[in-house]
């Protein structure tokens, strides 16, 4: 887990271009925007009490994910992302809308569509731990969560495992790259761009190379 919290959501996307990733529209809203933990599923449409109930259920390092319905409702605010904090969960993410953006814990990772002021019902009994829709995705509990800015990918552990090793050198070419710019090097000079747009153009099979 502490390897895969390590790696950018872009690289591992870089090395398994059949990732699911969730919808771009769904974006943190606090400064802390790292996640990689195991899905604790909840279903909260037009209530908050699913939420809660979550909250309290879960295990520290665990991550909600929360399909909240599409009402422009409020699935939690400040007091109940505070609790979560408070209990060391490893984030919410929300298929909908949250509130009080001013309280929400600066270190705990939410990310929702946006913010509301009205908040769900309590009234309706709580519904956690089965199969999601969340941002295009249909999550299990278990599968694991793993986002930053770039967005969130939610896959089973073992498909994220198989992305280390090649994840691991693509960072490192990526980093031998990145300091050769600083350095006043050409990227241009350090791909294999003019051949390869070449033999694209004769229609002849070629990939991008980047060699620093």
């Amino acid at each position: 887990m502490d390897a895969l919290a390590a790696v950018p959501v872009s690289t591992l996307c870089d090395v398994d271009k059949s990732l699911p990733v969730a919808d771009p529209a769904i974006r943190p809203l606090t400064a802390t925007a790292r996640i990689c933990g195991p899905a604790y599923t909840v279903v909260a449409a037009g209530e908050f009490l699913s939420v809660l109930h979550a909250i309290a259920d879960a295990a520290a390092g665990d991550v909600l994910v929360v399909q909240a319905g599409g009402a422009p409702l409020a699935a939690l605010g400040e007091l109940l992302a505070t609790e979560a904090w408070r209990r060391g969960l490893g984030g919410i993410v929300v298929d909908g809308y949250v509130r009080d953006r001013g309280g929400l814990p600066p270190e705990f990772p939410l990310w929702a569509r946006g913010t509301v002021p009205m908040a769900g019902r309590s009234d309706v009994a709580p519904r956690t731990g089965g199969p999601v829709a969340f941002g295009g995705l249909r999550v299990t509990p278990g599968d694991l969560v793993v986002a930053d800015d770039d967005g969130i990918v939610v896959a089973p552990r073992p498909q994220l495992e198989a992305c280390l090793e090649r994840a691991a050198e693509i960072e490192r070419v990526e980093a031998a790259v990145l300091a050769g710019i600083r350095g006043g090097k050409s990227l241009i000079e350090m791909t294999n761009l003019t051949d390869h747009v070449a033999a694209l153009r004769r229609g002849e099979p070629s990939a991008l190379a980047i060699n620093p």
